[in-house]
């Protein structure tokens, strides 16, 4: 088989795997940050969390097929480490890119929901006072 050859396998097997990966960890561990930003609806929260999940796969996997293809040949060893460790470092990028990416929007939501809930006073008013005739 051609070195090439191997070298896109390898790329894919190692792409995917970890794309894989860090969806069901960012799955798993962003469900309590979503149903603190959606105030405990569990029900959103977990619809959120899926569709997330299902465009952080259409995104990344996307790129990774986009990204397979390469005009150079691979002649030896060498050049295969070359090559994936190029093509697997920029996948980590964007991977690490759309994972801050969430966080950053999923925190903006959160933070304007805690503001929202602190303009509201905790107890409502129980009366007027009356103005004074000095003030």
């Amino acid at each position: 088989m051609d070195r090439t050859v191997i070298a896109y396998v390898i790329y894919l097997l190692v792409s995917i795997g970890l794309t894989i990966w860090v969806a069901r960890t960012l799955s798993r561990n962003g469900r309590v940050f979503l149903s603190d930003v959606l105030h405990g609806n569990e029900k959103l929260a977990d619809a959120v969390n899926h569709l997330l999940v299902v465009g952080f796969y259409l995104v990344n996997l996307g790129f990774v097929a986009l990204y397979l293809s390469d005009d150079e040949t691979i002649v030896d060893t060498r050049g295969v480490f070359e090559a994936l460790s190029t093509k697997l470092g920029v996948v980590l990028l964007v991977l690490g890119v759309m994972h801050l990416g969430n966080v950053y929007v999923l925190n903006r939501i959160r933070r304007r929901g805690v503001m929202e809930r602190e303009q509201v006073p905790p107890v409502p008013p129980q009366g007027w006072v009356a103005p004074t005739a000095g003030a």
